[in-house]
């Protein structure tokens, strides 16, 4: 049970009677008793009184300070979703209500996302660059911008009889879809305006340095926006994009290039783009750069290796081993099929396939679960006896399913892998947190259960969804709606509305809050799996409290990611909303994956992008369903 929220008053009692003069014997008697004790005890009674008097001080003036700031919060619990409770603003004029860190029991009413305007303040030899939200100042408490909509909302107190009603039941109107829309697309522009000032041409931005940072050398942020440019309707900055990869993209260079990554951006990136728009450029960039990669086959097991040069055409793993990454090598089958199917050339198919054949008749699984690496030599599984659904195997499993869906449904062997892994994730990994229950997907290692969790894993309530609504168990829907409660809670539960990199799950009874995060997981990098799984929900339920939660996302990364120069940045601390330190870099996927997943999450056209239609690659790059063979 909740406790009772404070009142809106201090309420003083004197005992003793009127507070008067009129009876001067009464004083005169006290003063009679003072001087009968010692010394002593004088010494000890006033003693006391100072230290009575220090101790009261602070607690006073602190249930003062409550009074007009509203609940004290510390040590977090679950924070109740109100899905229709919408943020709230502040008045004008008055400065925004600090945050307070001192732990109590529990809180009496939802933590609302971070909504103020005010820039964060920098700390002394920091970036040149303030990082600020686009949020206007003189707006009143109780009305809120949901989309570009004007909301009023009162506050209300657990238990009040009568809550306020929600404004926006069922669909949202014309013009609140429009507004989040339109949110969405003025983020994307701020950020290409940093990239095209500081970073154009080159792989990543630094929004804060107002410099960039190169990888492959590829120009990797603008590859990766292309087919999100042309999904917001951003036509002049595509054909800007566009005139760059005509005139200036070349794939004839003597670099390594990281086989996984350049797969799922950069020709992923080429082949969705070329179907949205039918320009062959694109597919011909495409083929260049598939050619190029293939050298990485070339191995004793035909398990990839991790890099290639695509300018010398040699493939080799890391320096310091000969493992490939499991996640890696099956994760790649969704482009390179793609390419077979486009130029009808079927190497590219054959090498992938060989890849996902091998994996399935291998030994040391844990009920469909994988290790983490594979060795390109012997092509068996190294390191055995860690499972996760984090870094390193998680799109192994997104891609079983993505395949089977790609081709028609006509892979068993694809299905059947993918169906026996989500049985072995509810058999070890999935565990209720403590106080609250959440559920949770934790790893095993060394046949140990450990409550962490990646922020990583949240692609997963997306692909259970995405399972469901191609036939699989409805039990798989259930699942998906419970992790996506708590991919959410992930962001809430932050002071500044953000996820972290990885938290860990308290699971003892007795526990006051539901997740802990260690110091060095503190980063928020603008990952996208989370507002990915909101728009399969949303997509599939019609639920518009998806809709809301991606909203107060946004409006998160708004208020502590965003950079006045132009772009976004990645931040260091997600629990200090005063200083959560950025981290001067910008990653391609924010604008290829989290801006484009917010886009379509605010959009009611169930054809934009049609998942009965599309299937999008681990980079948020949409590639056809392929036709029915004839």
């Amino acid at each position: 049970m909740q406790p009772q929220p404070p009142h809106d008053y201090v309420s003083v009692r004197l005992a003793g009677g009127s507070c008067t003069a009129s009876k001067p014997w009464r004083r005169h008697l006290g003063w009679r008793r003072w001087k009968q004790l010692s010394k002593l005890q004088r010494s000890l009674i006033l003693v006391a009184l100072v230290i009575c008097g220090m101790a009261s001080y602070h607690i006073v003036t602190e249930h003062l300070r409550g009074l007009s700031d509203g609940v004290k919060e510390g040590n977090r619990v679950l924070i109740p979703v109100i899905p229709n409770r919408l943020p709230e603003t502040i008045k004008p004029g008055q400065p925004p209500a600090p945050e307070h860190t001192s732990q109590i029991s529990h809180l009496s009413q939802r933590r609302l996302p971070h909504t103020s305007g005010l820039a964060i303040p920098r700390k002394k030899g920091s970036a040149s660059d303030t990082v600020v939200d686009s949020k206007k100042e003189g707006q009143e408490e109780r009305v809120i911008s949901w989309c570009g909509a004007v909301v009023h909302t009162d506050r209300f107190k657990d238990g009040d009889s009568e809550k306020p009603q929600p404004k926006h039941k069922g669909k949202l109107s014309n013009n609140t879809e429009a507004g989040c829309l339109e949110a969405v697309q003025e983020a994307f522009l701020h950020s290409w305006k940093g990239y095209k000032e500081f970073a154009w041409g080159h792989d990543e931005l630094r929004p804060l340095s107002k410099s960039y940072s190169e990888w492959f050398g590829l120009g990797l942020t603008l590859i990766d926006a292309l087919d999100t440019m042309w999904i917001l309707g951003l036509k002049e900055e595509f054909e800007e994009a566009k005139s760059w990869v005509a005139s200036e993209l070349t794939f004839n260079k003597n670099v390594d290039v990281n086989l996984f990554e350049s797969t799922i951006r950069i020709l992923g990136g080429l082949l969705s783009t070329y179907h949205l728009t039918g320009d062959t450029l694109f597919l011909d960039k495409a083929k260049d750069i598939g050619s190029r990669l293939m050298p990485a086959f070339n191995t004793p097991s035909k398990i990839p290796y991790s890099d290639v040069n695509i300018g010398t055409g040699t493939a080799h793993p890391p320096r310091w081993t000969s493992d490939s990454t499991v996640a890696e090598v099956t994760s790649i089958q969704l482009e390179f099929r793609e390419l077979s199917r486009l130029t009808q050339e079927p190497q590219y198919q054959v090498a992938v396939s060989e890849v996902m054949k091998q994996v399935h008749k291998l030994e040391g699984k844990l009920d469909g679960l994988v290790p983490m690496f594979i060795n390109t030599n012997s092509g068996q599984f190294t390191h055995q006896g860690i499972y996760t659904m984090g870094a390193r195997a998680d799109s192994y499993y997104e891609y079983l399913l993505k395949q089977w869906i790609q081709g028609g449904k006509t892979e068993p062997q694809l299905l059947e892998d993918y169906l026996q892994a989500i049985d072995g994730v509810k058999k070890n990994l999935l565990q209720k947190s403590s106080p609250n229950g959440l559920t949770f997907v934790g790893e095993i290692t060394h046949g140990q259960f450990s409550p962490k969790m990646d922020h990583l894993v949240c692609f997963l309530p997306g692909i259970l969804a995405l399972g469901a609504h191609n036939g699989l168990p409805a039990d798989h829907m259930d699942l998906a709606k419970q992790l996506m409660e708590t991919c959410y809670q992930m962001y809430i539960q932050m002071e500044t509305g953000l996820s972290p990199e990885i938290v860990h799950f308290n699971m003892h009874q007795g526990s006051v809050q539901d997740m802990n995060v260690k110091l060095a997981d503190r980063h928020n990098l603008l990952r996208p799996e989370t507002v990915e799984s909101l728009f399969y929900l949303y997509r599939f339920t019609r639920d518009h409290k998806y809709q809301r939660w991606g909203w107060e996302i946004l409006q998160n990364f708004n208020k502590y990611t965003k950079v006045s120069s132009g772009g976004y940045t990645s931040i260091n601390n997600v629990r200090d909303p005063d200083y959560p330190s950025p981290r001067d870099k910008m990653e391609s996927f924010f604008l290829g994956e989290t801006l484009k997943y917010l886009y379509l999450l605010f959009s009611d056209n169930p054809d934009l992008i049609s998942l009965d239609q599309y299937v999008f690659n681990t980079e948020a790059h949409p590639l056809p369903i392929w036709p029915p063979a004839a």
